[in-house]
């Protein structure tokens, strides 16, 4: 069964509306909060975090009511980046966790993911149920199990010691000058904090959130104004967030910009080299660079890919014991030490590889060279279904023919954005644009 407004991360769209209504946030906050509260114990929890958009006031007290009125007793975190959450559901023994952040996209919009009592996302078939109880409806509870809602101040700071802890007691970041560009989100105190107890000489941007400035012209998906500010102060790497730091991208001394494949590129080498890395396997998604699967082959290694989606991959390696994972996009997933991707703890690890290493961010940052990849993206409206007709679909299949095992086609329907994401990889560059341009184009003219 399909599910009808959860996406491939928890429910997301533009604010006030639909699904990212108050009204929705308040039905959703009620239905999980019985999916999880059924027994009737009143002693059930759950942390709800945010990042900085202006909507999240909104959608943390519409999904607090919904979650008291079923019982649940709730911790509010205020801004704290997704994997504190994660985090934070396990260790202080809530039954849920709940972040309130649409990640990447544009202040305008926001979302709501959902963590379970293990700090891991939830499945989709837990989804499809919370759903249903949504279509249903929720007997609130009689007025004196109603639950409790109370702030929690110390969030980020427990954060910034779990992300510390991951490093090898002592490791000294003293003498690195690191830009840290935080997006304006959810990580703009918690990552210079955990920076400068680490030692490091912190160069912060991005660290001025208003409710509405979260991601713009900042952070992983805008790495320009991370890459000038290395740069012009001279700082030996940049390690730029989005707007709730489960993504990263690095930056070399020359503002050159390393994605979250390069990232999973070293990290696996490494890993195996000291006997770290389980099941001899690096877990990513359909888009990672064909240059990062022939790397791994090349290093005794496999790839194991999945659906675009971090929670997917996060799936594969909890199946197969994996414990480091990923998305091209900067979703860094290490399981020893986070139940998903988490930007800031990724970076630190690279920051680690150069000091282990005593070698400049440049020659770390470049694992392997990437087959040449064109990614371009179709915006349709509601009710529209582009890839359903025999045009689109007849250039499709003579792009696939045109490629003939020379290169990849990838098609698909973003999870979180209503866009079509066209993307292929060929090493002959004029037939890899020839080929894009052709099906956007089809899709273009259908919408």
């Amino acid at each position: 069964m399909a599910r009808k407004f959860f996406g491939t991360d928890g429910v997301r769209g533009t604010a006030n509306q639909y699904p990212m209504t108050a009204e929705m946030a308040l039905k959703l906050g009620a239905a999980v909060g019985r999916y999880f509260r059924n027994d009737g114990d009143n002693q059930h929890r759950v942390v709800i975090g945010k990042d900085t958009r202006l909507s999240g006031y909104m959608f943390e007290s519409a999904l607090t009511a919904g979650l008291t009125s079923t019982g649940m007793n709730a911790m509010l975190l205020g801004p704290v980046p997704t994997p504190a959450v994660g985090l934070l559901t396990k260790s202080m023994r809530a039954d849920l966790g709940v972040m309130i952040s649409a990640s990447h996209n544009q202040a305008v919009d926001n979302g709501i993911k959902f963590f379970g009592p293990d700090g891991f996302k939830l499945s989709d078939e837990a989804e499809l149920e919370i759903e249903q109880l949504v279509l249903e409806g929720v007997e609130p509870v009689q007025p004196q199990n109603i639950g409790r809602a109370v702030r929690v101040d110390d969030g980020r700071f427990r954060y910034i010691e779990r992300v510390k802890s991951s490093l090898p007691s002592g490791l000294p970041f003293k003498g690195l000058k690191v830009v840290i560009d935080c997006a304006n989100g959810a990580a703009h105190r918690a990552a210079p904090e955990a920076l400068w107890e680490l030692g490091a000489e912190v160069i912060p941007i991005g660290t001025d959130p208003n409710g509405t400035n979260i991601n713009l012209n900042c952070g992983s998906t805008y790495t320009q104004t991370a890459a000038e500010a290395v740069v012009a102060h001279g700082a030996d790497v940049g390690i730029a967030l989005d707007g709730d730091a489960d993504r990263v991208m690095i930056i070399d001394e020359t503002g050159k910009v390393a994605d979250g494949d390069q990232l999973m590129a070293l990290l696996a080498k490494r890993w195996a080299k000291a006997g770290k890395l389980s099941g001899g396997a690096l877990v990513a998604t359909v888009m990672s660079n064909l240059g990062l699967e022939r790397f791994l082959e090349a290093e005794g290694l496999r790839l194991e890919r999945t659906a675009v989606g971090d929670r997917y991959v996060v799936e594969r390696m909890r199946q197969g014991g994996f414990n480091l994972g990923g998305e091209q996009s900067g979703h860094i997933v290490m399981t020893d030490y986070a139940t998903t991707g988490d930007g800031l703890l990724a970076g630190i690890q690279f920051l680690a590889a150069m000091v282990e290493c005593g070698k400049p961010a440049s020659e770390l940052a470049t694992s392997f060279e990437t087959v040449p990849q064109l990614l371009k993206n179709v915006r349709y409206g509601v009710g529209q279904t582009p890839l359903e007709l025999a045009s689109v679909k007849s250039v499709i299949a003579d792009a696939e023919a045109r490629l003939n095992g020379s290169g990849r086609l990838l098609i698909r329907k973003s999870g979180t954005e209503p866009l079509i994401r066209v993307m292929a990889e060929c090493e002959d560059a004029d037939l890899l644009t020839d080929v894009v341009d052709g099906i956007v184009a089809e899709v273009q003219a259908s919408v």
